[in-house]
């Protein structure tokens, strides 16, 4: 099991209002210089936030979301600094709620 770290808001806010593209385009970028695996993903309507152990923490975030996951602490309280009006919160995966922690949920 490995601990994930997370910040979530709407899919509109984090994609289009935000120049989040710009933020995570320098991080690959250092990190090719670096030659460092990439640890962090960008996901569109992130099932995991239907985790009932979260449940509380990200009631406020606007649905449809999205959530930059990542397995450095770090970068993602860069991104909460950086980007303000988002959640942010961690977990553990795979679990019995979290199979996949990258996995978006289905659109109905």
């Amino acid at each position: 099991m490995s601990t994930y770290y997370f910040v979530a808001a709407s899919e509109a806010f984090l994609i289009e209002e935000e120049p989040l593209d710009e933020v995570l385009r320098e991080r690959v970028r250092n990190y090719g210089e670096q030659g460092k695996t990439i640890d962090f993903w960008l996901v569109k309507r992130p099932a995991f936030l239907a985790a009932p152990e979260l449940a509380t923490q990200v009631a406020s975030v606007p649905r449809p979301a999205a959530a930059v996951v990542s397995t450095d602490e770090k970068f993602i309280t860069f991104l909460k600094l950086r980007l303000e009006f988002v959640v942010q919160g961690r977990f553990e995966a795979p679990s019995s709620a979290i199979s996949d922690p990258l996995a978006s949920a289905e659109v109905h």
